[in-house]
């Protein structure tokens, strides 16, 4: 299994981008994928998550900006990220559980900058 993140970028504040990962894995539906996003000096946090039943969880910092969402057919799941702040600025990281196995993996990260 392997996961493929793409889609950051410099972008200004109030701007928005959308994150891809694609999950390379014969039963993408098992797997619970979620978002996470490290500043520098910072810990890594949890931005986003889209469990294998389809349930949505968001950090209160982006609650109503942005979107996960997952596509079967294509093995991806996606974060629409809208109402950019320059907070948001991070290396950002695809995440994968398989919800059998307990099986993690991460993705290469991919930068996200905010300019004000």
């Amino acid at each position: 299994v392997q996961l493929q993140a793409s889609g950051g970028g410099l972008v200004q504040t109030g701007g928005s981008l959308r994150l891809s990962c694609v999950v390379s894995a014969r039963m993408f539906n098992i797997y619970d994928v979620s978002w996470y996003r490290q500043a520098p000096g910072k810990q890594r946090e949890l931005v986003a998550e889209v469990t294998d039943t389809g349930t949505v969880n968001y950090a209160d910092s982006v609650k109503g900006r942005f979107t996960i969402s997952r596509n079967h057919t294509k093995n991806t799941v996606s974060l629409q990220m809208n109402s950019l702040k320059p907070e948001d600025t991070a290396v950002y990281y695809c995440h994968a559980l398989d919800s059998w196995s307990g099986s993690e993996l991460w993705g290469q990260g991919t930068q996200v900058t905010v300019s004000s």
